[in-house]
């Protein structure tokens, strides 16, 4: 039914366009309580695949990546949706409208998505007095939400630590996990800090930032993770990855959208970066060793993608692009599939 919508009606609109109607609509939803319960009861991912993480309980390993909610519109709208975990972003400093239209294009040969919007989003201040509005009710709080933060364009590389530092203080008292991401191709002059060198300040003045937040508001530390490019040198990563241990950071998120592809400007996100995703994914794993948290992300459309990111060592998985094409069930058709999965293995292992 969804694959007639799309063709019928969504490819046949802007792309920015149709995401604004099914984000509009995924948020009215999910702000009716008596609708949420009966949608979220068609979408429910079962018990059985619940994980721990960083001490939180994670309802399944399939979350939504950064990207679809930059401003936390709509967080209880999506994990209505079977979504176990939704990730808002990327959130900036200072609110911008990122860059000029047209900025997302639909690649329909290959199911991606091409974008280059530019961090556009309405600022740290405003997007942590609406989550602070979401936690304050018990089904807010029960929302696991990660929060991905960037450097608003405007504000120079050597100032790019105390720009993240700004959103980490404001945001981190809400967030269930914190991603920096400096991966991003949309903004000038971004992935340039992945480099250790520049890098380094970054992760240590957000991470005395979060901290500080965190301790005013009298709840737990955050735990703070790192977004890395899938275009990264294999050294580069495993650079990555030992500052990543040095800091004692608590995980990485591997990967973003690719800039390696003929298409024209911004990142490609999709089928493409599925091979890529999953070979950082388990160069990380062996850098960092067992225990360490990689979130693996790029390219899952089918539950067997999911399952291959877990098998090379992904701790947990998003998606984002495979919802454009699949539509409202894929979240929950994805997260089933990972439930029964984890409910076969325990039988296993009980056997």
């Amino acid at each position: 039914m969804y694959r007639l919508l799309f063709d019928l009606v969504f490819r046949r609109m802007d792309p920015e366009r149709a995401h604004e109607v099914a984000f509009s609509l995924i948020g009215f939803v999910g702000r009716v309580p008596g609708l949420r319960s009966l949608v979220g009861r068609l979408f429910a991912v079962p018990a059985g695949g619940a994980t721990h993480v960083w001490g939180r309980a994670f309802p399944g390993r399939f979350g939504l990546a950064a990207g679809f909610d930059k401003n936390a519109k709509a967080v209880e709208g999506l994990a209505m949706l079977g979504f176990s975990f939704v990730e808002i972003g990327t959130v900036t400093a200072h609110a911008q409208p990122g860059n000029d239209k047209p900025r997302l294009w639909r690649v329909l040969d290959r199911r991606a998505l091409r974008n280059r919007m530019g961090f556009n989003n309405e600022g740290s201040q405003a997007v942590a007095r609406r989550l602070e509005r979401l936690r304050s009710t018990a089904h807010g709080r029960s929302v696991v939400v990660g929060v991905n933060i960037g450097k608003t364009k405007v504000t120079p590389a050597e100032h790019a630590a105390v720009d993240y530092a700004t959103s980490a203080g404001r945001l981190a008292a809400y967030a269930d996990y914190l991603v920096v991401n400096v991966s991003s191709p949309n903004t000038p002059g971004l992935r340039d800090l992945q480099s250790v060198e520049a890098l380094r300040p970054i992760l240590e003045a957000v991470r005395e930032a979060a901290d500080e937040a965190t301790a005013r508001a009298a709840v737990r530390p955050v735990p703070l993770l790192v977004k890395i490019a899938p275009d990264l040198s294999d050294d580069d990563v495993d650079a990555v990855a030992d500052l990543a241990a040095e800091l004692g950071l608590d995980g990485v998120v591997a990967v973003n959208t690719t800039i390696a592809h003929d298409l024209g400007p911004g990142g490609l996100s999709g089928p493409p970066v599925l091979a890529r995703g999953l070979d950082v994914v388990a160069r990380l794993r062996g850098r960092l060793g067992p225990d360490a948290v990689i979130v693996g992300v790029g390219g899952i459309t089918t539950p067997a993608d999911a399952r291959e990111y877990l098998a090379v060592g992904a701790t947990l998985v998003q998606g984002y692009t495979g919802f454009i094409y699949e539509g409202p069930a894929w979240a929950a058709r994805i997260g089933r599939a990972l439930a029964a999965d984890a409910r076969r293995e325990r039988a296993a292992v009980v056997r």
